[in-house]
């Protein structure tokens, strides 16, 4: 995030189109999709692939605003297939082990388009 700016954007996973990865204003950081791809830009075929790619991505998003997991409000996750949902609890439970500190989180069935098994969307509050 540049000093005067609030576009968040991350080498490798930014998005085609015209639009940043997160937009920090305050303490309020929210995130546009968020998907599984490596650190090429490549989409992997498998899902469960996708899924700790696209959290590992959502790491990564949020390091670059200067914030981490524990500042995540709410985590909007959205499946093409319900089937990934065990590879989603896996990660999960990794970025958020203690079930007394978990961000409220939502599960959605989606037509993801150009691949994608999975995209994170985030509300995350950031104090200074």
């Amino acid at each position: 995030m540049g000093s005067t700016g609030r576009s968040i954007q991350v080498e490798g996973i930014a998005h085609k189109a015209p639009i940043p990865l997160a937009s920090r204003v305050g303490p309020l950081l929210c995130s546009s999709g968020i998907a599984g791809k490596d650190a090429a830009g490549n989409l992997p075929q498998d899902p469960a692939e996708q899924t700790r790619l696209a959290f590992a991505n959502l790491e990564k998003v949020l390091a670059a605003a200067g914030a981490s997991l524990r500042h995540v409000a709410k985590l909007t996750v959205y499946v093409r297939d319900d089937d990934v949902r065990d590879a989603i609890n896996e990660q999960w439970r990794r970025c958020f082990p203690d079930p007394a500190d978990r961000p409220a989180r939502h599960i959605l069935v989606y037509a993801l388009q150009h691949g994608m098994a999975i995209q994170l969307e985030f509300i995350a509050f950031v104090q200074d």
